[in-house]
Protein backbone atom coordinates (compact mmCIF):
# COMPACT_ATOMS: atom_id res chain seq x y z
CA UNK A 1 0.00 0.00 0.00
CA UNK A 2 2.73 2.41 0.72
CA UNK A 3 4.38 1.65 -2.76
CA UNK A 4 0.64 3.04 -4.09
CA UNK A 5 0.55 6.07 -2.06
CA UNK A 6 4.01 7.10 -3.35
CA UNK A 7 2.66 6.63 -6.71
CA UNK A 8 -0.58 8.68 -6.22
CA UNK A 9 1.49 11.14 -4.72
CA UNK A 10 3.90 11.48 -7.58
CA UNK A 11 0.82 11.65 -9.77
CA UNK A 12 -0.66 14.49 -7.97
CA UNK A 13 2.33 16.48 -8.15
CA UNK A 14 2.87 16.39 -11.51
CA UNK A 15 -0.59 16.91 -12.29
CA UNK A 16 -0.54 20.18 -10.41
CA UNK A 17 1.96 21.50 -12.45
CA UNK A 18 -0.03 20.98 -15.51
CA UNK A 19 -2.22 23.68 -14.16
CA UNK A 20 -0.72 26.52 -13.15
CA UNK A 21 -0.02 29.72 -14.82
CA UNK A 22 2.23 28.41 -17.77
CA UNK A 23 -0.50 26.22 -19.18
CA UNK A 24 -2.48 29.46 -20.47
CA UNK A 25 -5.99 29.08 -19.58
CA UNK A 26 -7.06 32.12 -20.31
CA UNK A 27 -6.84 31.62 -24.48
CA UNK A 28 -10.08 30.94 -26.85
CA UNK A 29 -8.00 28.06 -27.77
CA UNK A 30 -5.38 25.79 -25.79
CA UNK A 31 -2.42 23.21 -26.34
CA UNK A 32 -0.22 21.45 -24.48
CA UNK A 33 2.66 21.62 -26.96
CA UNK A 34 2.63 24.95 -28.59
CA UNK A 35 0.70 28.13 -28.46
CA UNK A 36 0.70 30.93 -30.56
CA UNK A 37 -2.52 32.52 -30.53
CA UNK A 38 -4.12 36.42 -30.81
CA UNK A 39 -7.40 37.85 -30.62
CA UNK A 40 -9.86 40.74 -29.79
CA UNK A 41 -10.66 41.60 -26.07
CA UNK A 42 -12.77 44.59 -26.25
CA UNK A 43 -13.64 47.75 -28.46
CA UNK A 44 -13.88 51.43 -27.05
CA UNK A 45 -15.01 54.76 -28.03
CA UNK A 46 -12.32 55.97 -29.47
CA UNK A 47 -11.98 57.53 -32.96
CA UNK A 48 -8.63 56.35 -33.85
CA UNK A 49 -5.89 54.61 -32.81
CA UNK A 50 -2.63 56.51 -33.33
CA UNK A 51 -0.99 55.05 -29.95
CA UNK A 52 -0.65 51.49 -28.65
CA UNK A 53 -0.05 50.45 -25.15
CA UNK A 54 1.27 47.04 -24.10
CA UNK A 55 1.51 45.25 -21.04
CA UNK A 56 2.30 41.25 -20.56
CA UNK A 57 2.49 38.87 -18.00
CA UNK A 58 4.49 35.37 -18.07
CA UNK A 59 5.18 32.35 -15.88
CA UNK A 60 8.17 29.27 -16.37
CA UNK A 61 6.88 26.10 -14.50
CA UNK A 62 5.74 27.36 -11.30
CA UNK A 63 6.65 30.88 -11.54
CA UNK A 64 4.64 33.76 -12.94
CA UNK A 65 5.24 37.70 -12.84
CA UNK A 66 3.64 40.17 -15.07
CA UNK A 67 1.02 42.85 -14.98
CA UNK A 68 -0.82 42.28 -18.42
CA UNK A 69 -3.73 44.85 -17.26
CA UNK A 70 -5.34 46.93 -19.84
CA UNK A 71 -4.94 49.95 -17.59
CA UNK A 72 -0.97 49.40 -17.50
CA UNK A 73 -1.29 48.98 -20.83
CA UNK A 74 -3.03 52.18 -21.27
CA UNK A 75 -0.44 54.09 -19.18
CA UNK A 76 2.31 52.95 -20.95
CA UNK A 77 1.14 53.81 -24.38
CA UNK A 78 0.06 57.31 -22.80
CA UNK A 79 -3.07 56.35 -24.50
CA UNK A 80 -6.51 58.07 -22.38
CA UNK A 81 -9.31 56.56 -24.33
CA UNK A 82 -9.48 53.32 -25.79
CA UNK A 83 -10.27 52.31 -29.67
CA UNK A 84 -9.73 48.60 -29.70
CA UNK A 85 -8.00 45.56 -27.17
CA UNK A 86 -6.39 42.57 -28.31
CA UNK A 87 -4.61 39.76 -26.57
CA UNK A 88 -1.45 37.71 -27.68
CA UNK A 89 -1.34 34.32 -25.72
CA UNK A 90 2.05 32.42 -26.40
CA UNK A 91 2.70 29.03 -24.79
CA UNK A 92 5.57 25.81 -24.88
CA UNK A 93 4.91 22.38 -23.74
CA UNK A 94 3.41 23.84 -20.44
CA UNK A 95 6.73 25.25 -19.60
CA UNK A 96 6.46 28.69 -20.65
CA UNK A 97 3.99 31.17 -21.13
CA UNK A 98 3.39 34.66 -22.03
CA UNK A 99 0.10 36.97 -22.30
CA UNK A 100 0.14 40.09 -23.78
CA UNK A 101 -2.73 43.08 -23.59
CA UNK A 102 -2.35 45.50 -26.81
CA UNK A 103 -4.34 48.63 -26.26
CA UNK A 104 -4.76 50.95 -29.17
CA UNK A 105 -6.75 54.41 -28.72
CA UNK A 106 -5.62 58.37 -28.71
Amino acid sequence: MNKVSRRLTVAIVYASFLTGCATVGHAPVTSLVTLNEKGPVAAGSAAGSSKVGRSEAWGILVFATGDASISTAMRNGGITRIHHVDHETSSFLGVYAKYTTIVYGE
